[in-house]
């Protein structure tokens, strides 16, 4: 009888433990917000915002807000006519008798989308070492290089605009960094994907230059 308890105790520790788990794992999710670029089957895709315990859908000619279908679920969501089922990079999306199956998230499409949402106005990315700035007018400057290792903010100072706005230029100084960034309005292809963006990203950072390519999202 003693050996019996304490395998009860045990595993009753262990099931307190992973509901604690899951509960911290729900918690940070609704902490965050997380967007979503999916891909479904017949070349339907749409965008999904999972934000304070709402899910937003940006639907082809519409948006709709979403709550949870059932309590205690961080998964399902509708509003009595639509249905949008996710779990991780996988989605499906039932609107009235019409369902999208096989619903992937694009990643890449994602991480701009996700930007465009937090109120990024324009965002360029390059390669070897890989880095992203992301810049929102009124608010900060982000600059991340050396693949994540590297993370400069800087307030937003009054770009210089050549005439035409063919060039613009943002020079910041601040916690004794130094940053100059031009943005010129050729189109440039990304070096890894391949993809063509827009516009020409230089950005010096403490005397170092990285280039890459870039877009305004609003």
């Amino acid at each position: 009888m003693k050996i019996k308890t304490i395998v009860m105790t045990m595993l009753s520790g262990l099931l307190l433990a992973a509901c604690s788990g899951v509960n911290a794992e729900k918690a940070a999710t609704a902490a965050f917000p997380q967007t979503f670029v999916f891909e479904c089957d017949r070349n339907y895709a749409f965008t999904a915002r999972i934000e304070g315990g709402q899910a937003w859908l940006f639907l082809p000619g519409k948006t709709i807000g979403l709550s949870p279908a059932a309590s205690g679920s961080d998964v399902t969501y509708s509003d009595g006519k639509i249905v949008f089922w996710n779990k991780g990079d996988t989605a499906r999306l039932e609107i009235g008798t019409h369902v999208k199956h096989a619903c992937r998230n694009n990643r890449y499409l994602a991480i701009w989308e996700h930007a465009k949402l937090n109120g990024v106005d324009f965002r360029a990315t390059g390669n070897e070492p890989g880095w992203y700035l992301e810049v929102s007018k009124d608010r900060k400057l982000l600059f991340v290089s050396d693949y994540g290792q590297r993370r400069h903010e800087f307030d937003t100072p009054e770009p210089e605009s050549e005439a035409g706005g063919r060039k613009t230029v943002y020079r910041a100084r601040q916690n004794g960094n130094s940053l100059e960034v031009i943005i010129l309005g050729q189109p440039c292809r990304d070096t890894m994907r391949g993809d063509s963006l827009e516009s020409t990203v230089t950005v010096t950072l403490d005397g170092r230059t990285y280039h890459g390519c870039g877009k305004a999202l609003h």
